[in-house]
């Protein structure tokens, strides 16, 4: 953990919002998917920065408080900020999102921080003035100024601005083979923070001499605020040396000049120590195990037994998804390790390797929430008394419109009845396709934060 980081063991409000819900959730026995649907609710609104912001808040300063910030929370975040600042103390900025995320305006709510859209996961040419903007707003500030960062999951793409040498373009095909390559988010982030300007540090530099203050929003496996969003705000551990060795791992290639400064370590990020980062403080307002517990709170406040195995797990979506399936059947079979009826929780951010395809195919739809589920539909085998929901907390699975995927133990079933097989789609990485058909994708809209997958299996 960074040493200045801070994160509450519980957000403000999360856990009397999660527990007043649970007394109206749908019967788990009569509604099983409404039931999983009502577990997701309660861990995003547990995750909205509201309820997490106000204890971390530091006074106005003696100058003026510039508010930067990027990623899929930070519209809400932004909004969050400007109910909860003081009305007569100064507050500007500006603060990046993905299209479509920015929340609908409370009334009476004054706007003090503009709000840019762009786009995610591959970044585009708003995303690149918007951070140009941020980095030009960074001049001028004085010891007696503050800088407040709302950092949220999605903010690597959202502020992207290229290194020397690099264009967007490059950026761009850059970031769709990481997103295609299978790597962990911290292998990608390493990869971003050293093609950047702003990433790895280097935006809190920028800010000299002014105090940074971080209020970040967890989205990565063991809030590690230097993966989260690439760290803009914190120094970085990561080297030149360890960025090539995972372009060459991943088969990614660069232009040569690129190449050649990062051999040379002419892109290296400030360093765990440097002097720049003194005085500067990072919270976490929202974290994926404190969603995860809050849909457990839920679950245990509806009268059923919910078991969290973590919040950190990384691999092959695939590969998770049947690794859930073996222990939900050991449940559903042996009542062993859980008795029955349970509901079993996890997070983290698993991945998809893109797999190639055959000449004339389709390319495949879905994110890593349907991919989990067509492995794990695939190995319960239509297992009874299973039934399971995995979707992304910011309402995006992936790119698609879906938050996510449910399966029950007639996926298999109906899938067979409509001529689909799990084993083909899986193939093509057509999740999307597979689950569409069978209308059992979970439809939520932009839900304004991200604190990553969320998965649970409800075992009767």
């Amino acid at each position: 953990m960074h040493p200045s980081l801070s994160a509450p063991a519980a957000a403000p409000d999360a856990t009397s919002s999660g527990a007043s819900s649970a007394t109206a959730l749908p019967d788990f026995r009569c509604r099983p998917r409404a039931f999983l649907r009502a577990l997701f609710d309660a861990a995003v609104r547990s995750a909205q920065p509201l309820h997490g912001m106000r204890a971390w808040l530091p006074p106005p300063p003696k100058g003026r408080t510039l508010v930067l910030g990027a990623g899929k929370a930070g519209g809400a975040m932004a909004q969050a900020l400007e109910a909860l600042w003081p009305a007569d103390a100064p507050l500007s900025g500006l603060v990046i999102t993905r299209y479509g995320h920015v929340p609908p305006r409370p009334a009476g709510l004054p706007q003090r921080i503009d709000v840019v859209q762009a786009a995610h996961p591959v970044p585009d040419a708003a995303g690149l003035a918007a951070a140009q903007r941020i980095l030009d707003l960074t001049r001028g500030l004085t010891a007696d100024d503050l800088v407040l960062c709302l950092i949220s999951g999605g903010g690597s793409a959202l502020l992207s601005l290229p290194c020397d040498g690099l264009t967007l373009a490059d950026k761009q095909r850059i970031n769709r083979a990481l997103l295609d390559s299978g790597a962990p988010i911290g292998a990608m982030n390493c990869v971003r923070k050293h093609l950047s300007r702003i990433k790895g540090g280097r935006l809190a530099a920028a800010c000299l001499p002014a105090r940074v203050v971080t209020l970040g929003i967890s989205d990565v496996p063991g809030d590690d605020v230097s993966v989260i969003a690439s760290g803009p705000t914190v120094p970085d551990a990561s080297s030149c040396a360890e960025t090539l060795a995972l372009l060459v791992r991943y088969g990614i290639d660069l232009p040569a000049g690129i190449g050649a400064a990062l051999q040379a370590g002419m892109l290296e990020t400030p360093k765990p120590g440097d002097p720049r980062f003194a005085g500067h403080a990072v919270h976490l307002i929202a974290t994926p195990w404190q969603a995860l517990a809050a849909a457990a709170e839920a679950a245990r406040a509806a009268g059923l037994a919910a078991h969290l195995l973590s919040d950190e797990i990384e691999g092959e979506a695939r590969e998770v998804g049947r690794v859930h399936a073996a222990l939900a059947r050991s449940v559903a079979r042996r009542g062993q390790p859980f008795a029955r009826p349970c509901v079993i929780l996890s997070g983290g951010e698993t991945s998809v390797t893109v797999r190639p395809r055959a000449p004339g195919v389709p390319a495949g739809r879905g994110g890593r929430a349907g991919e989990f589920c067509l492995g794990l539909a695939q190995a319960l085998q239509g297992q009874g008394g299973v039934w399971a929901l995995a979707a992304d907390t910011d309402g995006i699975d992936g790119s698609e419109d879906n938050a996510g995927v449910f399966v029950d133990p007639n996926t298999l079933a109906r899938a067979e009845a409509q001529g689909l097989r799990c084993a083909e789609h899986l193939a093509r990485n057509d999740a999307w396709g597979f689950f569409a058909k069978l209308d059992d994708l979970l439809l939520t809209g932009p839900t304004y934060t991200n604190v990553n997958d969320f998965r649970a299996l409800l075992i009767l």
